[in-house]
């Protein structure tokens, strides 16, 4: 399992952290062993630059995920294929603001934005209510089960 967190943001993260949790997904979500996946965390400046490149939105944003291989969760039977599942970039200024304005750390909302840039990249998504209500409970349900405690509330931007 190749999981490479890469700091470019200037702000102290337990990284060592989020490689279990994702670690912790992969083995809950049946992904192969051999899958890689990035993490690169950035400051506002470089994610705004990021948010006009993938999205051509303006403005800084939180998480942003951009799958590779296009792979979806197996199953105990039938495990996902080798491949690359993706880049995840993510914005701890953004975390910061966004965890002090739902009352919980700036960490649990890091957890909570690496769960979800995961999610995405197997292609979960929340544009319609029905995605929005598997791909939260699913997200609740994995931080729930690595931190043993409630999940922190979703922050949506």
């Amino acid at each position: 399992m190749s999981i490479e967190v890469n700091n470019e943001s200037g702000v102290a993260v337990d990284e060592s952290e989020l490689v279990a949790l994702s670690r912790f997904i992969f083995e809950q979500l049946y992904i192969h062993p051999q899958a890689e996946l990035s993490i690169l965390l950035v400051d506002e400046p470089a994610m705004e630059k990021l948010h006009i490149e993938l999205m051509d939105e303006p403005g800084s944003t939180d998480v942003l995920s951009v799958p590779m291989d296009e792979l979806t969760p197996g199953t105990p039977d039938k495990p996902t294929p080798q491949g690359m599942l993706g880049d995840i970039a993510i914005c701890p200024q953004v975390a910061e603001v966004q965890a002090r304005n739902a009352g919980h750390s700036t960490q649990d909302e890091m957890l909570l934005l690496t769960t979800h840039g995961i999610l995405h990249l197997l292609g979960y998504d929340h544009a319609e209510p029905e995605e929005k209500e598997e791909m939260f409970g699913l997200q609740r349900e994995l931080l729930s089960a690595f931190t043993g405690k409630a999940a922190p509330s979703e922050t949506i931007q």
